[in-house]
């Protein structure tokens, strides 16, 4: 098993950062974190060190429904969450590159059938955000 879903869209980064917020969106994932990688950097070291990460944020996407169910069945699983989706500029200005946490990491950490049923709901939602990415319209 992986960690994380991968996907290269022919979208230029602000664009794709959109389009990755809208498809969470679709599948009841609100943002609820955001962190910009070459602001950050930035700030906290040089524009070198901004520049060598290039455009690249973290979003923080949870699913209230999914993250009450998964707290209820093992509360350290809160150490997971959010689900992390970063979308970072493909370095040519046309194309962006998006890898979403796999959350079926929380199976395993957790032998529970709760935990395992809410991994595999937030994993079809998330492949299915991904997918819409992959196929709009």
């Amino acid at each position: 098993m992986t960690s994380t879903h991968h996907l290269t869209l022919d979208l230029p980064y602000a664009q794709a950062v959109e389009s990755v917020r809208a498809a969470l969106s679709e599948q009841g994932f609100g943002i609820i974190t955001e962190i910009d990688m070459r602001a950050s950097l930035e700030k906290k070291l040089d524009a070198a060190a901004a520049e060598e990460v290039g455009d690249y944020v973290i979003l923080g996407a949870c699913n209230p429904g999914l993250a009450r169910r998964a707290l209820a069945a093992e509360p350290q699983l809160g150490v997971l969450l959010p689900c992390n989706v970063i979308v970072r500029g493909g370095g040519d200005g046309v194309h962006s590159i998006v890898d979403a946490m796999d959350p079926k990491v929380m199976v395993q950490l957790s032998e529970s059938d709760d935990v395992r049923e809410v991994a595999d709901d937030a994993d079809v939602r998330v492949r299915a955000a991904l997918a819409s990415l992959s196929h709009p319209g």
